[in-house]
C-alpha cells in the first residue's frame, strides 16, 4: 500500500470514529464544541503519529512477553510530553480538556493501532497510519462536536449561525452526544453502502 491508500484507509474505510467506533470516551465527552473536538482530535493524532513510529523503529528489540507494556510506557512518554506542551502554550486548551489529555494514554486507537499496524510494518508506513487515523479520528470529532455546538448553541466554532431561541439544549448535554453520533453514523453508513 502506499502512502495515499494508507491515510485514505484510516479517514474512510478505517475511521475510528464512524466505523470502528473505537474512543468513544473522548468522542462523546470532549465534542460539545467544534473547538474541543478538533483540539482533542490533534492532540490524539500527535501522540498516534509519534507513538506508531517509534513502536516500528522498537519492533525488531522488543521482546513478545513485554510488548504490551512497553507500547503503554511508549505512549504515555508522548502523552506526558504532549500534556506538558498544552498546559505550557495552550492553557485554554488544557482548560477545556483537561482530564481528557492524560486519558489518551488509555485510548484504544492508539494501543489498536500499535499493536495492528505500527508493530507489522515500516516506520514510514507507520508515520502514514497516524496521520490517516489520526486525521479520520480528527474530522469525525470536529464534525460531531460542529454538528452538536450548532444544535445546542447555535453557533460552529464560536461563530452565531442560529438565534439563541432556537437552541436545543439537550444537543450540548450528554445525551446530544450520542443522539448526534447514532444519526452521524447512520450517515455514513448510508454513504458507504452506496459505494
Amino acid at each position: 500500500m502506499n502512502a495515499i491508500q494508507i491515510i485514505k484507509n484510516g479517514i474512510v474505510k478505517e475511521n475510528p470514529t464512524f466505523v470502528l467506533m473505537l474512543g468513544m470516551c473522548p468522542t462523546l465527552a470532549t465534542t460539545t464544541s467544534a473547538a474541543n473536538g478538533m483540539s482533542m482530535g490533534l492532540a490524539t493524532m500527535a501522540v498516534l503519529i509519534c507513538t506508531n513510529v517509534v513502536i516500528s523503529c522498537l519492533k525488531s528489540v522488543t521482546p513478545d512477553k513485554v510488548r504490551i507494556p512497553v507500547f503503554i510506557v511508549v505512549i504515555a512518554a508522548f502523552v506526558t510530553l504532549l500534556q506538558m506542551v498544552i498546559k505550557a502554550y495552550l492553557p485554554d486548551v488544557d482548560a477545556s480538556l483537561g482530564l481528557f489529555i492524560p486519558l489518551i494514554v488509555v485510548n484504544c486507537i492508539i494501543l489498536g493501532r500499535a499493536e495492528a499496524f505500527a508493530a507489522k510494518n515500516s516506520p514510514v508506513a507507520s508515520l502514514f497510519d497516524g496521520i490517516g487515523i489520526g486525521l479520520g479520528f480528527t474530522l469525525g470529532l470536529t464534525l460531531l462536536g460542529m454538528c452538536r455546538e450548532l444544535l445546542g448553541s447555535g453557533s460552529i466554532f464560536g461563530f452565531t449561525l442560529i438565534p439563541e431561541t432556537y437552541n436545543i439544549l439537550l444537543f450540548v448535554l450528554p445525551p446530544g452526544a450520542f443522539i448526534t453520533l447514532g444519526f452521524l453514523i447512520a450517515i455514513v453508513n448510508k454513504l458507504r453502502s452506496n459505494d
